[in-house]
C-alpha cells in the first residue's frame, strides 16, 4: 500500500495556487490602467526590446496562439501603447514596439505590481527570491538553451 502525499506538498498544486494568488493581486493592481496580465506582458516585452519584437516571437515566449497575440496587440495599439511595423527581414512579420505613452504606462504598471508583490514577498529574504526566480526560470524556459525568453532566436 502506497502512502499518499498531502496535496499541500504537491509541487503542481503549490505552483498553481501561488500563481493564482499572485495573479489575482497583479490583476487588481493593473485594473486602474485597464490592463490585464497578458496585455501587460505584451507591453512589457515591447518595451524591453529597443528594436521591437515580432508577434511570432511574442507568441512563442508567452506560449500563446499567434491569434491571441494579434488580439492583444490590437487592443494595445488602439490605445496608442504599441505600434506595428513590417519586419525588414520578412515583411510577412510585424514588429511590435512600445510608444512613448506605452513606456510610461508600463512603468506605472510595474510600480503598481511591485506594490502588489510586497504583500506576498516582503517577508522573504532577497536571496531566497533570487533563488525562486532562478528555479522558476528553469521550469518556465526549460525548452530554451539559456533559460531566458530574450535569448530565443529571432524569427527566420
Amino acid at each position: 500500500m502506497s502512502t499518499q502525499r498531502p496535496l499541500a506538498d504537491d509541487l503542481g498544486f503549490l505552483l498553481s495556487r501561488a500563481s493564482g494568488v499572485v495573479a489575482r493581486s497583479v490583476s487588481e493592481a493593473l485594473a486602474p490602467l485597464d490592463l490585464r496580465v497578458r496585455s501587460y506582458s505584451v507591453l512589457t516585452f515591447a518595451c524591453e526590446e529597443t528594436a521591437g519584437m515580432t508577434q511570432r516571437r511574442l507568441a512563442a515566449i508567452m506560449a500563446l496562439d499567434p491569434s491571441q497575440i494579434v488580439a492583444l496587440v490590437d487592443e494595445l495599439q488602439s490605445r496608442g501603447l504599441v505600434h506595428r511595423t513590417p519586419d525588414p527581414a520578412d515583411r510577412r512579420n510585424k514588429i511590435i514596439s512600445a510608444t512613448d505613452v506605452g513606456h510610461r504606462v508600463a512603468q506605472d504598471a510595474q510600480q503598481r505590481i511591485d506594490r502588489a508583490y510586497n504583500g506576498h514577498f516582503d517577508h522573504v529574504p532577497p536571496e531566497r527570491l533570487d533563488e525562486l526566480r532562478l528555479l522558476l526560470r528553469e521550469i518556465a524556459f526549460s525548452d530554451t538553451s539559456s533559460g531566458e525568453p530574450q535569448a530565443q532566436a529571432r524569427d527566420a
